[in-house]
């Protein structure tokens, strides 16, 4: 079985016991027990990329950290409930800044830039009330996180700041194309 295919969501159990041994508001939030979930596509996707390569675990960590962190703030997050909205963000904030820290700390600039566009993309798409935009934000960006980024990528986020209306065919023709090399 693929990465990509490969249920099980080892990242979001490591974020579970990670959220819970650092205490604090986050371990808090948990949701206990831990549901059984599936890692997101998101997750997936990074961590099966070469860039990933001898480091798939931690990948999926980071990217699902990030990725909650963006569920907080405007879906329906896995593994932390709210019950307040305000705090819900704060949550979500301090999640972003988890999964970021740990891509800085591993030197991937080139990630953390990209997951940087993929949650501001990702939010101007929900600030539009278009969802399947910022599914495919999502999709496109964790492939460049795992593959790199290509012009076609680029060129897609441009068309998201832009909103122009062929904005989510171009993300989702980024995700399916990126290039597989480094």
């Amino acid at each position: 079985m693929s990465p990509i295919a490969a249920g099980r969501a080892a990242g979001l159990a490591r974020l579970h016991e990670l959220l819970l041994e650092g205490g604090g508001l986050l371990a808090g939030l948990l949701v206990e027990p831990p549901p059984e979930l599936e890692a997101s596509v998101p997750a997936r996707l990074a961590a099966s990329g070469p860039r990933a390569e001898g480091r798939r675990e931690e990948y999926e960590l980071l990217v699902e950290a990030i990725y909650e962190g963006y569920l907080l703030h405007y879906l329906q997050p896995r593994l932390l409930r709210s019950p307040e909205a305000d705090l819900g963000l704060l949550a979500g904030d301090r999640l972003y800044a988890i999964g970021l820290a740990r891509l800085v700390a591993r030197g991937d600039t080139q990630a953390v830039a990209e997951l940087a566009d993929t949650i501001s993309l990702g939010a101007l798409a929900q600030g539009a009330g278009d969802g399947p935009l910022a599914e495919a934000v999502w999709d496109a960006g964790a492939a460049a996180v795992g593959w790199g980024s290509g012009e076609a990528h680029r060129h897609a986020k441009r068309m998201v700041l832009d909103g122009l209306p062929e904005a989510l065919d171009a993300m989702r023709t980024s995700a399916a194309g990126l290039p597989k090399s480094r």
